[in-house]
């Protein structure tokens, strides 16, 4: 037994392999490890000491993930009336914005996560907001945020010198201790190919509503903050020397055909 080293070891844990001997050392060795107990069923396995043992342990969780995500896209509550009223409502707010947004098929994970909400009574969005830091490999998800808030606000907590969170502050010392007017904000433009990536550069002075009108969201927002001194490979419409600031007919018709397929509205 590898936690007591006194007794002959009968059992052997499945996610760390310790040897225990009995109930109460297999509680001490999951409290000492922090250990589940429960098998790792994605754990690297290399080629040499693959066996038909974990080519059968492969196969069942294949069909574990095919059933479960096979009983998410039965639940009663995703295709419920009220969900897909939902659903247009908000299309049919942002339209009146002047903002196409789109909505993904059941399963996927940007429409299970999108958190974002129209209020009636103040007339307002409430967005679901992902902000990309790309110099840092920094990632910040942010919920209710109200569309009247400018970028400028939005960004304090994250690299303004003064007000930033200091674990935020941190980790995005890059961005705080540069000048401000050498931030970028930038948001990928949906309506293009995938081999033609373009972003647009917003204005951090205006609202969220104001720089999302025109644009093409597919479920919630993306904002890439960059760096001007720091090279990055982000090409922003109309400053690459090769097309105009306004896309043409051919850029706005050239949804890849896996990009409409998950596209589809669902009212």
């Amino acid at each position: 037994c590898e936690t007591c080293s006194k007794e002959e070891a009968k059992y052997r844990c499945p996610r760390c392999m310790k040897y225990s001997c009995s109930l109460l050392c297999v509680k001490k060795h999951k409290l000492a490890l922090s250990c589940s107990g429960v098998r790792d069923k994605t754990a690297f396995v290399s080629v040499n000491e693959f066996t038909d043992l974990n080519l059968l342990s492969d196969y069942r969780f294949l069909e574990d993930v095919g059933r479960t995500a096979d009983a998410a896209a039965r639940h009663c509550i995703v295709h419920s009336p009220a969900t897909k009223r939902l659903l247009y409502c908000l299309r049919n707010k942002a339209r009146g914005c002047n903002i196409e947004l789109k909505t993904l098929p059941v399963g996927f994970t940007k429409r299970r996560e999108n958190s974002t909400t129209f209020n009636s009574t103040e007339n307002k969005f409430y967005w679901h907001l992902k902000l990309v830091f790309p110099h840092c490999h920094a990632e910040y998800t942010l919920k209710g945020v109200p569309d009247d808030k400018t970028l400028a606000d939005i960004l304090k907590p994250y690299i303004d010198p003064v007000e930033s969170d200091p674990v935020a502050c941190q980790r995005l010392k890059i961005y705080t201790a540069s000048p401000q007017s050498d931030v970028r904000i930038l948001m990928k433009i949906e309506n293009r190919s995938r081999n033609s990536v373009r972003y647009d550069e917003l204005d951090a002075d205006r609202s969220l509503l104001d720089n999302l009108k025109g644009k093409v969201i597919i479920e919630y927002p993306t904002l890439f903050v960059v760096l001007k001194t720091l090279k990055n490979d982000m090409v922003v419409l109309g400053q690459d020397g090769g097309e105009p600031a306004e896309n043409s007919d051919s850029e706005s018709s050239s949804l890849s055909s896996v990009e409409e397929g998950e596209i589809r509205d669902s009212a």
